[in-house]
Protein backbone atom coordinates (compact mmCIF):
# COMPACT_ATOMS: atom_id res chain seq x y z
CA UNK A 1 0.00 0.00 0.00
CA UNK A 2 1.37 3.43 -0.90
CA UNK A 3 1.58 6.20 1.67
CA UNK A 4 -1.55 7.70 0.09
CA UNK A 5 -3.56 4.49 0.46
CA UNK A 6 -6.68 4.23 2.61
CA UNK A 7 -7.18 2.03 5.65
CA UNK A 8 -10.61 1.41 7.17
CA UNK A 9 -10.49 4.57 9.26
CA UNK A 10 -9.44 6.57 6.22
CA UNK A 11 -12.27 5.07 4.21
CA UNK A 12 -14.81 6.18 6.78
CA UNK A 13 -13.17 9.60 6.89
CA UNK A 14 -13.53 10.17 3.16
CA UNK A 15 -17.06 8.78 3.19
CA UNK A 16 -17.96 11.39 5.79
CA UNK A 17 -16.09 14.05 3.81
CA UNK A 18 -18.06 13.11 0.68
CA UNK A 19 -21.32 13.47 2.61
CA UNK A 20 -20.21 16.89 3.88
CA UNK A 21 -19.34 18.01 0.34
CA UNK A 22 -22.69 16.78 -0.99
CA UNK A 23 -24.56 18.53 1.84
CA UNK A 24 -22.70 21.78 1.21
CA UNK A 25 -23.44 21.62 -2.52
CA UNK A 26 -27.15 20.86 -2.03
CA UNK A 27 -27.79 23.14 0.95
CA UNK A 28 -25.50 26.03 0.10
CA UNK A 29 -25.03 25.77 -3.65
CA UNK A 30 -25.42 29.51 -4.11
CA UNK A 31 -22.64 30.15 -1.61
CA UNK A 32 -20.41 27.50 -3.11
CA UNK A 33 -20.91 28.95 -6.60
CA UNK A 34 -19.58 32.34 -5.52
CA UNK A 35 -16.82 31.03 -3.22
CA UNK A 36 -15.85 27.74 -4.83
CA UNK A 37 -12.11 28.38 -4.51
CA UNK A 38 -12.36 28.95 -0.76
CA UNK A 39 -14.50 25.85 -0.26
CA UNK A 40 -12.05 23.91 -2.38
CA UNK A 41 -9.21 25.09 -0.17
CA UNK A 42 -11.12 24.06 2.96
CA UNK A 43 -11.66 20.54 1.63
CA UNK A 44 -8.06 20.35 0.41
CA UNK A 45 -6.74 21.33 3.84
CA UNK A 46 -8.84 18.62 5.49
CA UNK A 47 -7.55 16.02 3.04
CA UNK A 48 -3.94 17.15 3.47
CA UNK A 49 -4.19 17.02 7.26
CA UNK A 50 -5.61 13.51 6.99
CA UNK A 51 -3.00 12.21 4.55
CA UNK A 52 0.13 14.26 5.28
CA UNK A 53 0.10 15.50 8.89
CA UNK A 54 2.80 13.79 10.94
CA UNK A 55 0.82 13.25 14.15
CA UNK A 56 -2.73 12.09 14.79
CA UNK A 57 -5.26 14.87 14.26
CA UNK A 58 -8.26 15.48 16.51
CA UNK A 59 -11.05 15.83 13.99
CA UNK A 60 -13.58 17.06 16.56
CA UNK A 61 -11.19 19.88 17.43
CA UNK A 62 -10.70 20.60 13.72
CA UNK A 63 -14.44 21.00 13.18
CA UNK A 64 -14.80 23.12 16.32
CA UNK A 65 -11.94 25.31 15.10
CA UNK A 66 -13.54 25.72 11.68
CA UNK A 67 -16.86 26.73 13.25
CA UNK A 68 -15.15 29.21 15.57
CA UNK A 69 -13.31 30.64 12.59
CA UNK A 70 -16.57 31.20 10.70
CA UNK A 71 -18.10 33.06 13.65
CA UNK A 72 -14.94 35.02 14.49
CA UNK A 73 -14.71 36.16 10.86
CA UNK A 74 -17.84 38.23 11.50
CA UNK A 75 -15.77 40.53 13.77
CA UNK A 76 -18.81 40.72 16.04
CA UNK A 77 -17.91 40.66 19.76
CA UNK A 78 -21.41 39.43 20.65
CA UNK A 79 -21.63 36.45 18.29
CA UNK A 80 -19.90 33.33 19.57
CA UNK A 81 -19.65 29.59 19.12
CA UNK A 82 -20.59 28.02 22.45
CA UNK A 83 -18.74 24.79 23.08
CA UNK A 84 -20.70 22.11 24.97
CA UNK A 85 -19.44 23.25 28.40
CA UNK A 86 -20.27 26.93 27.81
CA UNK A 87 -23.63 26.08 26.23
CA UNK A 88 -24.55 23.89 29.20
CA UNK A 89 -23.72 26.76 31.56
CA UNK A 90 -26.00 29.03 29.55
CA UNK A 91 -28.85 26.52 29.76
CA UNK A 92 -28.35 26.23 33.52
CA UNK A 93 -28.48 30.01 33.78
CA UNK A 94 -31.76 30.13 31.86
CA UNK A 95 -33.27 27.41 34.09
CA UNK A 96 -32.00 29.17 37.18
CA UNK A 97 -30.03 26.15 38.47
CA UNK A 98 -26.67 27.85 38.82
CA UNK A 99 -24.36 29.39 41.34
CA UNK A 100 -22.56 32.68 41.09
CA UNK A 101 -19.92 34.87 42.68
CA UNK A 102 -21.89 37.96 43.65
CA UNK A 103 -20.03 40.33 41.36
CA UNK A 104 -21.46 42.81 38.87
CA UNK A 105 -19.19 43.24 35.86
CA UNK A 106 -19.10 45.54 32.86
CA UNK A 107 -16.83 46.27 29.90
CA UNK A 108 -14.24 49.04 29.97
CA UNK A 109 -13.01 49.02 26.40
CA UNK A 110 -12.01 45.40 25.80
CA UNK A 111 -11.51 44.67 29.49
CA UNK A 112 -13.94 42.87 31.78
CA UNK A 113 -14.11 45.05 34.87
CA UNK A 114 -15.69 44.70 38.31
CA UNK A 115 -18.41 47.30 38.83
CA UNK A 116 -19.45 46.21 42.33
CA UNK A 117 -19.64 43.26 44.69
CA UNK A 118 -22.53 42.30 46.95
CA UNK A 119 -22.15 41.94 50.71
CA UNK A 120 -21.83 38.37 51.96
CA UNK A 121 -21.06 36.84 48.54
CA UNK A 122 -17.86 34.99 47.52
CA UNK A 123 -16.55 37.98 45.54
CA UNK A 124 -17.11 40.33 48.50
CA UNK A 125 -15.52 37.92 50.99
CA UNK A 126 -12.42 37.47 48.82
CA UNK A 127 -11.94 41.22 48.54
CA UNK A 128 -12.69 41.93 44.87
CA UNK A 129 -13.00 45.68 44.35
CA UNK A 130 -14.70 48.00 41.85
CA UNK A 131 -12.21 48.75 39.08
CA UNK A 132 -10.50 45.35 39.26
CA UNK A 133 -9.87 43.98 35.77
CA UNK A 134 -10.70 40.28 35.32
CA UNK A 135 -7.78 39.20 33.16
CA UNK A 136 -8.52 35.47 33.05
CA UNK A 137 -11.36 33.12 33.99
CA UNK A 138 -10.07 29.65 34.83
CA UNK A 139 -7.01 30.36 32.71
CA UNK A 140 -8.98 31.66 29.72
CA UNK A 141 -8.09 35.20 28.73
CA UNK A 142 -11.08 37.52 29.13
CA UNK A 143 -9.80 40.44 27.04
CA UNK A 144 -12.20 41.00 24.14
CA UNK A 145 -14.67 38.39 25.38
CA UNK A 146 -18.33 39.39 25.16
CA UNK A 147 -20.07 40.16 28.44
CA UNK A 148 -22.65 37.36 28.28
CA UNK A 149 -20.04 34.67 27.67
CA UNK A 150 -17.89 36.02 30.52
CA UNK A 151 -20.82 35.87 32.93
CA UNK A 152 -21.62 32.32 31.81
CA UNK A 153 -18.04 31.24 32.47
CA UNK A 154 -18.15 32.63 36.01
CA UNK A 155 -21.46 30.93 36.76
CA UNK A 156 -21.88 27.22 37.29
CA UNK A 157 -23.16 24.55 39.67
CA UNK A 158 -23.27 25.54 43.35
CA UNK A 159 -20.18 24.35 45.19
CA UNK A 160 -17.86 24.29 42.18
CA UNK A 161 -14.76 26.49 42.02
CA UNK A 162 -13.61 29.07 39.52
CA UNK A 163 -10.35 31.02 39.57
CA UNK A 164 -10.25 34.65 38.45
CA UNK A 165 -6.95 36.26 37.54
CA UNK A 166 -7.16 39.89 38.59
CA UNK A 167 -5.26 43.00 37.55
CA UNK A 168 -5.77 45.71 40.15
CA UNK A 169 -5.09 49.37 39.34
CA UNK A 170 -1.69 50.41 40.71
CA UNK A 171 -0.80 46.75 41.33
CA UNK A 172 2.42 45.40 39.83
CA UNK A 173 1.40 41.84 38.92
CA UNK A 174 -1.82 39.91 38.18
CA UNK A 175 -2.93 37.61 40.99
CA UNK A 176 -5.29 34.64 41.22
CA UNK A 177 -8.44 34.61 43.33
CA UNK A 178 -10.08 31.17 43.77
CA UNK A 179 -13.80 31.42 44.47
CA UNK A 180 -16.47 28.82 45.26
CA UNK A 181 -19.80 29.40 43.56
CA UNK A 182 -22.84 29.91 45.79
CA UNK A 183 -26.51 30.42 45.18
CA UNK A 184 -26.76 34.17 44.81
CA UNK A 185 -29.93 35.98 45.71
CA UNK A 186 -29.24 39.64 45.20
CA UNK A 187 -32.07 42.08 44.42
CA UNK A 188 -31.65 43.94 41.14
CA UNK A 189 -33.48 47.03 42.47
CA UNK A 190 -32.68 49.13 45.54
CA UNK A 191 -34.34 52.35 46.67
CA UNK A 192 -34.21 54.98 49.37
CA UNK A 193 -35.44 58.49 50.05
CA UNK A 194 -33.07 61.44 49.72
CA UNK A 195 -33.66 65.06 50.65
CA UNK A 196 -36.58 67.15 49.33
CA UNK A 197 -38.85 64.10 48.81
CA UNK A 198 -36.56 62.82 46.07
CA UNK A 199 -36.27 59.05 45.73
CA UNK A 200 -33.09 57.30 44.64
CA UNK A 201 -33.65 54.06 42.69
CA UNK A 202 -30.74 51.85 41.62
CA UNK A 203 -31.23 49.10 39.03
CA UNK A 204 -28.12 46.92 38.78
CA UNK A 205 -29.32 44.69 35.90
CA UNK A 206 -32.51 43.60 34.14
CA UNK A 207 -33.72 40.11 35.04
CA UNK A 208 -37.16 38.51 34.91
CA UNK A 209 -37.75 39.65 38.49
CA UNK A 210 -36.70 43.29 38.03
CA UNK A 211 -40.16 44.73 37.12
CA UNK A 212 -41.74 43.16 40.23
CA UNK A 213 -38.86 44.27 42.44
CA UNK A 214 -39.18 47.80 41.04
CA UNK A 215 -42.91 47.81 41.74
CA UNK A 216 -42.29 46.90 45.37
CA UNK A 217 -39.64 49.59 45.76
CA UNK A 218 -41.87 52.23 44.15
CA UNK A 219 -44.79 51.35 46.45
CA UNK A 220 -42.52 51.72 49.48
CA UNK A 221 -41.11 55.06 48.28
CA UNK A 222 -44.58 56.38 47.50
CA UNK A 223 -45.60 55.69 51.08
CA UNK A 224 -42.59 57.75 52.19
CA UNK A 225 -43.64 60.80 50.16
CA UNK A 226 -41.77 60.40 46.87
CA UNK A 227 -42.30 63.41 44.57
CA UNK A 228 -39.25 63.10 42.28
CA UNK A 229 -36.88 60.35 41.16
CA UNK A 230 -33.20 59.84 40.46
CA UNK A 231 -32.89 56.56 38.53
CA UNK A 232 -29.36 55.12 38.60
CA UNK A 233 -28.44 52.93 35.60
CA UNK A 234 -24.68 53.37 35.90
CA UNK A 235 -22.67 50.19 35.35
CA UNK A 236 -25.86 48.33 34.48
CA UNK A 237 -24.79 45.78 31.82
CA UNK A 238 -28.35 45.18 30.63
CA UNK A 239 -30.35 41.97 30.58
CA UNK A 240 -33.76 40.99 29.31
CA UNK A 241 -35.61 43.04 26.71
CA UNK A 242 -39.09 42.43 28.14
CA UNK A 243 -37.89 43.45 31.57
CA UNK A 244 -36.48 46.72 30.19
CA UNK A 245 -39.77 47.55 28.44
CA UNK A 246 -41.80 46.88 31.60
CA UNK A 247 -39.40 48.99 33.68
CA UNK A 248 -39.52 51.85 31.17
CA UNK A 249 -43.33 51.83 31.39
CA UNK A 250 -42.98 53.35 34.87
CA UNK A 251 -41.16 56.39 33.47
CA UNK A 252 -42.35 57.06 29.92
CA UNK A 253 -45.86 57.61 28.46
CA UNK A 254 -47.75 55.08 26.35
CA UNK A 255 -46.04 54.53 23.00
CA UNK A 256 -42.89 52.90 21.67
CA UNK A 257 -40.08 52.13 24.09
CA UNK A 258 -37.86 50.38 21.55
CA UNK A 259 -37.94 49.04 18.02
CA UNK A 260 -36.22 45.79 17.06
CA UNK A 261 -34.98 45.87 13.46
CA UNK A 262 -34.34 42.48 11.87
CA UNK A 263 -32.47 41.58 8.71
CA UNK A 264 -34.33 42.92 5.71
CA UNK A 265 -35.66 45.94 7.64
CA UNK A 266 -38.61 44.31 9.43
CA UNK A 267 -39.48 46.30 12.56
CA UNK A 268 -40.95 44.95 15.79
CA UNK A 269 -42.31 47.58 18.17
CA UNK A 270 -42.39 47.22 21.97
CA UNK A 271 -44.68 49.69 23.71
CA UNK A 272 -45.01 51.14 27.19
CA UNK A 273 -48.19 50.26 29.04
CA UNK A 274 -49.20 53.83 29.86
CA UNK A 275 -48.62 53.52 33.64
CA UNK A 276 -46.00 56.26 33.92
CA UNK A 277 -45.46 57.81 37.36
CA UNK A 278 -45.21 61.22 35.68
CA UNK A 279 -42.79 62.58 38.28
CA UNK A 280 -39.69 64.79 37.79
CA UNK A 281 -36.93 62.42 36.70
CA UNK A 282 -33.17 62.33 36.19
CA UNK A 283 -31.39 59.20 34.96
CA UNK A 284 -27.76 58.50 35.79
CA UNK A 285 -25.73 56.79 33.03
CA UNK A 286 -22.09 56.10 32.24
CA UNK A 287 -19.92 54.06 29.91
CA UNK A 288 -20.95 50.92 31.81
CA UNK A 289 -24.65 51.41 31.00
CA UNK A 290 -25.35 48.96 28.20
CA UNK A 291 -28.00 47.05 26.26
CA UNK A 292 -31.29 46.95 28.22
CA UNK A 293 -30.11 49.90 30.34
CA UNK A 294 -29.70 51.88 27.12
CA UNK A 295 -33.21 50.92 26.05
CA UNK A 296 -34.61 52.58 29.16
CA UNK A 297 -32.26 55.57 28.92
CA UNK A 298 -33.01 56.04 25.22
CA UNK A 299 -36.76 55.93 25.82
CA UNK A 300 -36.50 58.54 28.57
CA UNK A 301 -34.39 60.83 26.40
CA UNK A 302 -36.47 60.51 23.22
CA UNK A 303 -39.79 61.01 25.02
CA UNK A 304 -38.45 63.95 27.02
CA UNK A 305 -39.73 62.56 30.31
CA UNK A 306 -36.42 63.07 32.10
CA UNK A 307 -32.82 64.19 31.71
CA UNK A 308 -29.83 61.89 31.34
CA UNK A 309 -26.91 62.84 33.59
CA UNK A 310 -23.35 61.50 33.54
CA UNK A 311 -21.33 60.06 30.65
CA UNK A 312 -22.04 58.58 27.23
CA UNK A 313 -23.39 55.04 27.45
CA UNK A 314 -21.59 51.92 26.26
CA UNK A 315 -23.29 51.49 22.88
CA UNK A 316 -24.55 47.90 22.76
CA UNK A 317 -27.61 48.15 20.56
CA UNK A 318 -27.84 44.66 19.10
CA UNK A 319 -29.87 41.54 19.88
CA UNK A 320 -28.55 37.99 20.05
CA UNK A 321 -30.35 34.68 19.64
CA UNK A 322 -28.98 31.33 20.79
CA UNK A 323 -29.33 28.39 18.42
CA UNK A 324 -28.82 24.80 19.51
CA UNK A 325 -26.32 22.84 17.44
CA UNK A 326 -25.44 19.17 17.39
CA UNK A 327 -23.10 17.57 19.94
CA UNK A 328 -24.64 19.72 22.74
CA UNK A 329 -23.00 22.90 21.42
CA UNK A 330 -24.67 26.21 20.56
CA UNK A 331 -24.35 29.38 18.50
CA UNK A 332 -25.01 32.86 19.84
CA UNK A 333 -25.62 35.10 16.85
CA UNK A 334 -26.51 38.77 16.43
CA UNK A 335 -29.85 38.79 14.61
CA UNK A 336 -31.27 42.29 15.11
CA UNK A 337 -30.56 45.79 16.39
CA UNK A 338 -32.25 48.07 18.91
CA UNK A 339 -33.62 51.43 17.80
CA UNK A 340 -34.80 54.09 20.25
CA UNK A 341 -38.35 55.51 20.02
CA UNK A 342 -37.03 58.13 17.55
CA UNK A 343 -35.32 55.27 15.67
CA UNK A 344 -31.76 56.17 16.60
CA UNK A 345 -29.26 53.35 16.13
CA UNK A 346 -27.05 53.43 19.23
CA UNK A 347 -24.81 50.44 18.50
CA UNK A 348 -21.12 51.34 18.86
CA UNK A 349 -22.27 54.94 19.35
CA UNK A 350 -23.92 55.05 22.75
CA UNK A 351 -26.32 57.71 24.03
CA UNK A 352 -25.06 61.15 24.90
CA UNK A 353 -26.36 62.45 28.25
CA UNK A 354 -28.28 65.71 28.38
CA UNK A 355 -25.93 66.89 31.12
CA UNK A 356 -22.34 65.67 31.01
CA UNK A 357 -20.71 65.15 34.41
CA UNK A 358 -17.38 63.37 34.67
CA UNK A 359 -16.77 61.18 37.75
CA UNK A 360 -14.50 62.34 40.55
CA UNK A 361 -12.90 60.13 43.18
CA UNK A 362 -14.43 60.51 46.62
CA UNK A 363 -17.43 62.59 45.53
CA UNK A 364 -20.42 61.47 43.48
CA UNK A 365 -20.80 64.64 41.44
CA UNK A 366 -23.12 62.87 39.00
CA UNK A 367 -25.62 61.97 41.71
CA UNK A 368 -25.43 65.46 43.19
CA UNK A 369 -26.14 67.02 39.79
CA UNK A 370 -29.12 64.70 39.27
CA UNK A 371 -30.52 65.68 42.68
CA UNK A 372 -30.11 69.37 41.82
CA UNK A 373 -31.97 68.87 38.51
CA UNK A 374 -34.91 67.06 40.11
CA UNK A 375 -35.03 69.61 42.95
CA UNK A 376 -35.25 72.44 40.41
CA UNK A 377 -38.04 70.64 38.55
CA UNK A 378 -39.96 70.30 41.81
CA UNK A 379 -39.55 74.00 42.50
CA UNK A 380 -40.68 74.89 38.99
CA UNK A 381 -43.68 72.60 39.37
CA UNK A 382 -44.66 74.27 42.67
CA UNK A 383 -44.31 77.80 41.26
Amino acid sequence: MSRYGLNRTGGRFFTVLAVIIFTVIVGFGWLLASNYKHFGNLIKVIVLVKTQYLDTANYDAMVDGAIKGVVESLNDPYSAYLDPVTYKQLQEQIRGSFGGLGVLVGMKGEYLTVARTYSGTPAYQKGLQPGDVIYKIDGREAQGIDLETAVQLMRGPVGTQVTLTIIRPNSKEPFDVPLTRQEIRVPTVEGKMLKNDIAYILISQFSEKTPEELGEVIDKLKSEGMRGIVLDLRNNPGGELKSAVRVASNFVPAGPVVFIEYKGGRLEEHQATGNSLNLPLAVLVNDGSASAAEIVAGAVKDTGTGLLVGQKTFGKGVVQMVFELGNEAGLKLTTARYLTPDKHDINKKGIEPDVVVEPENGTDLQLQKAIDIVSQKLRDKAA
